[in-house]
Parts: structure tokens; C-alpha cells; sequence
């Protein structure tokens, strides 16, 4: 397995940066950047983006693909108790007010 991904944003070799030029002077070019898998990465699907606007320009460009391989037929539900509600007013005069959610571990499957 090798140590390294190439980006997979669809215009990430279009982008205007100094690190991606490569090549010889007279043949240069702009190139994919390459994302060395590392303990941050390893597990994450930043081992194939090499930035916030190439992962952005692949969803947008995949996301109707990905919703038709991977449908959600029905929605997902987890029990709980009833909220516990608990108004408290502070020393300015202003309330606000917690709410308290808890799995209904009784209930789960």
C-alpha cells in the first residue's frame, strides 16, 4: 500500500500555487497534490483531500452519486424519556431555560 493519495478534488490541479508547479523550465505544469496518510489522517477522509475547498468541489460535484449508491429508505430513531425542562433565571433578571435529554436505555434493540 502506498504512503501517499492524490487529491481527489475535481480542479485541484487548476489551482494557481507555487507547490503545485512542477516540471522542468520551458515544460512546467500544474499538478494534483499529493497527501501523505499519517497518524492524523489515517482514518479520516482527509487521506484524500488536500484541502477544505477540494473536499467541497468533490461533494458538490459527487453528492447526488453517493445518494443514489447509499439511499436512506426510512428514518433513524433512538428512545428517550421525557425531556426534563428546568427554567433558571439568573442574577441579571434573565432565564433561560436546560433541557435534559436521556436514551431510554430500556427500549433499545
Amino acid at each position: 500500500m502506498s504512503d501517499f493519495n492524490w487529491c481527489h478534488g475535481p480542479k485541484c490541479h487548476t489551482y494557481h500555487t507555487v507547490d503545485r508547479v512542477r516540471g522542468v523550465k520551458g515544460s512546467k505544469v500544474l499538478r494534483t497534490r499529493k497527501i501523505k496518510i499519517n497518524n492524523w489522517n489515517e482514518d479520516t477522509y482527509w487521506r484524500y483531500f488536500c484541502s477544505q475547498g477540494c473536499e467541497s468541489a468533490f461533494m458538490r460535484e459527487h453528492i447526488d452519486e453517493f445518494i443514489r449508491l447509499h439511499p436512506r429508505t426510512e428514518c433513524l430513531e433512538i428512545p428517550i424519556h421525557d425531556p426534563l425542562k428546568k427554567t433558571t433565571v439568573t442574577e441579571y433578571g434573565y432565564s433561560y431555560t436546560d433541557t435534559k435529554i436521556e436514551v431510554d436505555e430500556s427500549r433499545q434493540s
